[in-house]
């Protein structure tokens, strides 16, 4: 059975197999031309960045044969996913696939992952450029994951946190559901990272998000966030490591540092206490306000003044040239076991 559409007959089976993905739909009577056609304002009007559901086109009397016809290739739209409709053949923009990401998940649907995360300001350059999109679900919708869309249905769904008319998943939700999907420990690492040195997201909060879902893909994001939980910065974990390969590693890490009259001088990350040779992992990549810089610089200037050595070492070159920083620290080492050690004193952190 078909039913009467503006003059046609248009086959139930056949109009649902092309929403599907499937070849167009067979008009036993060609349809005259409507509304669109008067009014092509209206399909803007009822569209979104330029996307549309093909029940929209619909309603504006436009027959699926027209709908597929525009969509083939030379044709003036594209199809994005199943029943939604881009309303030019460029290429599409990041907020036109997120439109229809969003069209397809319907109501509810929440935007989490890589694109999220960039939407909450976290830079993720370290992250693969081609990942689609990552959207949330209730549970009981059953809708499939399809073209660059990737549906999972979930009984924790977040309330969203709605930028720029986009539900995105809290930056907790969208690191984790990141990090779970990610193959790579270093990508991993370097979104984590990110998350909490920039985002605010506590490592506590994290791992705490991942106990509230699937097992699957947490192990190196909990491994990771369990060592960083006590630790003052990601980087110093990995300080930590490539210290144990010095002839000499550090004396204490994270303890106050005073002068002879008991004036505070710094807390260093790693102190070699027995020649006054300092070590910070600090910089942009950690602190990105001018103030935090400013606060680096009078810092080094009074351990400067102090008669410190002072080693800094970007958080990146612990990962990419940690030979190169511990020929560094060995050599600053050197120097500052030759020269007298200066007058300090110290309390280790609790």
């Amino acid at each position: 059975m078909g039913v009467i559409h503006n003059g046609a007959v248009i086959h139930r089976s056949a109009n649902r197999l092309w929403r599907e993905g499937g070849p167009a739909p067979t008009l036993s009577i060609m349809t005259k031309r409507g509304r669109w056609a008067q009014h092509p304002e209206l399909l803007h009007e009822l569209s979104r960045n330029g996307v549309i559901r093909a029940s929209e086109l619909e309603s504006l009397e436009m027959s699926s044969r027209t709908i597929y016809t525009r969509c083939l290739p030379g044709g003036p739209w594209q199809r994005l996913l199943p029943g939604i409709i881009l309303l030019h053949n460029n290429e599409p923009t990041s907020e036109q696939l997120v439109t229809a990401g969003l069209l397809h998940g319907g109501a509810d649907a929440v935007l989490t992952g890589i694109e999220a995360c960039r939407r909450h300001g976290l830079r993720t350059s370290a992250m693969p450029p081609d990942t689609g999109l990552h959207l949330l679900i209730p549970h009981d919708r059953k809708i499939r994951s399809t073209g660059f869309v990737t549906m999972e249905r979930t009984i924790h769904l977040p309330s969203p946190v709605v930028r720029n008319k986009v539900p995105l998943a809290p930056l907790v939700r969208a690191t984790t559901d990141t990090a779970r999907r990610l193959g790579d420990a270093e990508q991993v690492e370097a979104i984590l990272i990110e998350a909490v040195q920039k985002g605010g997201c506590h490592p506590k909060a994290l791992l705490r998000e991942l106990d509230h879902g699937s097992l699957r893909g947490t192990a190196v994001p909990r491994r990771l966030l369990t060592n960083w939980v006590d630790l003052r910065s990601m980087a110093e974990s990995r300080a930590r490591i490539l210290s144990q390969r010095m002839p000499t590693p550090p004396t204490h890490w994270n303890s106050a540092i005073h002068d002879r009259q008991g004036r505070y001088i710094g807390r260093p990350d790693a102190l070699w206490e027995d020649v006054g040779l300092v070590w910070e992992i600090d910089s942009f990549e950690f602190h990105f306000r001018k103030s935090d810089y400013a606060r680096t610089v009078e810092r080094n200037t009074r351990y400067a003044a102090a008669g410190l050595v002072v080693v800094q070492t970007l958080p990146s070159r612990l990962r990419d040239d940690p030979d190169g920083v511990l020929a560094d620290l060995t050599a600053a080492h050197d120097v500052a076991a030759a020269r007298p050690r200066p007058d300090i004193h110290l309390t280790t952190a609790a």
